[in-house]
This record gives C-alpha cells, structure tokens and sequence, in this order.
C-alpha cells in the first residue's frame, strides 16, 4: 500500500460509510492468511503504518539453543548478533518480502475493498430502510412474479406478496407505486423489504402525509379499521378544540380525502370523530346508521347499540362489514338490535330507564 491507497479508503470512507481503519484490518489479515497459505508460517502477522501506508510483514521465530525448525526458530547465537540482550526463550519478528509479496498483498486488498464496499452498502441498505419501517415509500414495479410484485426502491428491490396486494388493483412494469413498509430482514445478499398496499398502516400513512394537522399532532388518529380495496373507518380527535378533526381530514370540498382516496383506487373512506365515552363511540363508529341507544358491558367490553328498525341492514354494512369495522375501530365488540329485537328479548327499558343504570346512554339525533 502507499499513501495515494490510504487516501483512496478515506474517499470511501466518506462516501461508502465505511471505517477506514476496518479495512486496513481486513487487508492485514487476508494478508496474513496469504503469507500463512503460501510460505506455510503460521507465525506472520502484517502491519501498516496509517501515515504512509507502508504495509509490512513480521515473522516471529523464537530464540533457542538448538534450530530444529528454521522458519519458526533462531539460534542463539544468530539472535545475540542482533542485539547481546537476547536469552533463549525470547521471540524475535523479522520482516519479511518474499519476492511476489507485492502481487499476493494487492490481490488481498483488492478483495478485502471490493467485499467490504458490499457490505457496507448491504448494512447502509439495511439501515435505511429499517429506519422507515412502519412508512410509506415510493417505489417503482419492476416486475411481477407468480403473482409476487416486485418494486425498486432506492438501491434496493422490495417484495410486494400477494396477500399484501389489493384485489382490483392492477399495476405493469415501470409503474409508480406507493408501498407501506412491514418488515425488514437482513440477508446475506442484502436486505430484504417487504411491502404492502393492503395494511391499514398505509391508509395511516396517507393521511399524515396529507393532513397537515394530523402530521404536526394537533389531530390524532385513535383508531383505523381497514378491508382493502372496499373500505376504511377511520377515528380522529382533535387537541384544539378549535379544529375539527373531520373538517380538517376531509378539507375544503373533499379535496384532503379525495386525494387519500384516489391513492387507494377510490376505496370508500368514513373519517369518525373518537369519544372517550365508549357509548358516545360507538354511535359514531356505526355511521352513517342513527344510533338510539347503546347498553355498555365494560366487564367483556361489549355493546348493545339500539337502531331503528328501518336502519338495521345499514347499521350491520353489506355482509356485515359496517359493524365489522366499527368493532375494529372502536375495540369493542358490538351487537346490533332494534328496539322491537330487544323487547322480544325481553329487555326492559323502563327499569334500566327508572334505575338509572349506569351503561345506558340514550343518543339524541
């Protein structure tokens, strides 16, 4: 090595992330175990100094009365030659330059450098892109395979599987793409990335990339229930209480909620205002149905919500997806009756209405 190579690795040191002293280390040793394979001395160990880049290599023999072994022993009187101090016993390094050494230490460095550049941007790769786990990226299909997409991002390729892709939704090679980022798994090759369109993560994703109160915390999102492709219910609150947090979701005209929408393929998106008050939650997780009543079990977390007989097919949604979301949303698992239904039961409302029960909340519309 001379001091233009030691410049060369503080170059990629900087532009790769890669320790300078790290690589000086990997070639010492691949060194090493070079000079060890070709002369068959296991006593070798390879220095360099970090000013000028002189790398050299040092052969240890020990001092003795009697050589047996001259690539691992010194005679006595050949060590006092050196230096009278010497005892048998001691080890002295020489250094050594076999005559190809130049050829075996550039070929070591140059397959230390090359094997450390890749895995230095594996690692870099990795980094990156576990630090956006639980994000949305941009990404680009490269191409789809058994039904497997996969996407260009950045330096690296994630996996879209198919039970993370989106009925109805169709893409083609050279397509841009916006991805949630599940899991990140570092491989021997690289890291492995893999993506979704279907969790509800990215709905979340969007709507803090295009509301800006949800993006600075004035509005939070409590609760997100998704079923890809067909609909979302999404809960928000507001920290000021001079925002609405569904004003501030849907935007002027619709234009904040559109925009969310035209991302999922015009998935139908309900945005709901979340109430401490489980009851007062409920009747709102369960819009666009009227809500009359709610009876609240807190011990099983269950609810009875009590809706107009007329509202009944509304309120439980197309093959029960209505109800199925606002439980999700919500976390609490909901029953829908009417108050003919109830009183089949034979559930009195005037003793529950007389005793003030705790756990009945009459709605108003």
């Amino acid at each position: 090595m001379n001091k233009e190579f030691l410049d060369a690795l503080a170059d990629l040191e900087r532009e790769k992330n890669i320790s300078k002293d790290e690589i000086i280390d990997a070639i010492e040793e691949a060194v090493e175990n070079a000079y060890r394979k070709n002369y068959g001395a296991a006593n070798v160990r390879c220095i360099t100094d970090r000013e000028n880049g002189e790398l050299m290599v040092l052969l240890a023999k020990e001092v003795v009365e009697e050589v047996l072994d001259d690539m691992t022993e010194v005679s006595l009187e050949e060590a006092k030659s050196f230096d009278e101090a010497y005892e048998l016993g001691d080890i002295i390094e020489y250094q050594v330059d076999p005559k190809d050494f130049g050829r075996i230490a550039a070929q070591g460095a140059k397959q230390v450098v090359v094997q450390k550049i890749r895995e230095a941007e594996r690692s870099n790769s990795y980094n990156e892109y576990i630090d956006k786990k639980g994000e949305i990226i941009t990404g680009k299909v490269d191409r789809i395979n058994n039904g497997t997409m996969l996407v260009s991002v950045g330096n690296t390729e994630g996996i879209v599987p198919n039970s993370e892709q989106v009925k109805g939704e169709t893409y083609k090679p050279g397509d841009r793409i916006k991805v949630y980022v599940m899991d990140v798994k570092k491989e021997s090759k690289g890291p492995q990335v893999f993506l979704s369109r279907s969790h509800p993560g990215l709905v979340r994703g969007l709507f803090e990339l295009e509301i800006p109160e949800i993006a600075d915390g004035t509005v939070e999102i409590k609760g997100i229930a998704r079923e890809a492709g067909s609909r979302t219910k999404i809960a928000v609150y507001s920290h000021d209480e001079n925002v609405d947090p569904v004003g501030a979701c849907v935007g002027t005209r619709g234009a904040r909620v559109q925009s969310i929408a035209d991302d999922l393929f015009g998935e139908k998106i309900d945005i709901i205002v979340w109430d401490e008050d489980p009851a007062v939650l409920i009747s709102n997780v369960l819009k666009p149905a009227i809500v009359e009543g709610v009876y609240i079990n807190e011990d099983e977390k269950m609810a009875t919500a009590v809706v107009p007989e007329q509202q009944l097919s509304l309120a439980i949604g197309r093959e029960g997806q209505n109800v199925r979301l606002a439980a999700r949303v919500s976390g609490w698992k909901i029953d829908i009756k009417s108050k003919s239904q109830l009183e089949e039961i034979g559930f009195d409302f005037d003793e529950y209405e007389d005793a003030d029960i705790p756990g009945v909340v009459e709605i108003e519309e």
